[in-house]
């Protein structure tokens, strides 16, 4: 079995694409996946899956997701590895004082046609970000309401993308640990 982080976009926001968390658990465990937890309202899974091609995991997650309750969100699949990495690779460690100031962007696959200084020229009030590997790290210290750098990165790096904020990454990869741990 493989543990694998699910990051589902756009559910239980502004009360639009209601997904309860125990129906998201009851879904992944209908396809076939244990050991299921969830954290917070936003969509975040980690569980354990026989289940080798994280794309085709991805799919059924989105299509178990639309059949029960009408709308299809984008899925992204993480293994606890790449987690893993994404938090050591972490270019913006003062953020951990404050962990709201830093969202990781995860992204379906790298950008190949990247607008890197579109971007820098939307920074402001101390914003700065990073690109390493799939992650666009974005180290937001105002946060990113009103962050027209957050507003446009996932069009600009060409790339469909879910972020998180820190503590929410740290959290999950927490919960990880302890599902590899229990194995």
């Amino acid at each position: 079995m493989t543990i694998y982080i699910a990051l589902i976009r756009g559910i239980n926001v502004g009360g639009k694409n209601r997904l309860p968390m125990q129906a998201l658990v009851a879904m992944l465990e209908a396809i076939g996946c244990r050991q299921v937890k969830t954290y917070i309202q936003s969509g975040n899974a980690v569980f354990e899956s026989k289940e080798k091609d994280a794309l085709r995991l991805a799919n059924q997650i989105s299509l178990a997701i639309g059949q029960q309750c009408g709308f299809e969100p984008y899925v992204l699949i993480l293994g606890f590895q790449e987690m893993q990495r994404a938090i050591a690779k972490n270019p913006f460690p003062q953020a951990a004082a404050d962990p709201k100031t830093l969202h990781l962007g995860f992204l379906a696959t790298a950008p190949e046609n990247l607008k890197l200084e579109k971007l820098a020229e939307l920074r402001k009030d101390g914003e700065d970000f990073r690109l390493l590997d799939k992650v666009f790290y974005l180290y937001a210290p105002a946060g990113i309401g009103r962050s027209r750098l957050a507003a446009n990165a996932e069009k600009l790096l060409g790339v469909a993308m879910t972020s998180r904020n820190w503590k929410t990454v740290s959290a999950i990869r927490d919960i990880a640990q302890s599902l590899e741990r229990s194995s």
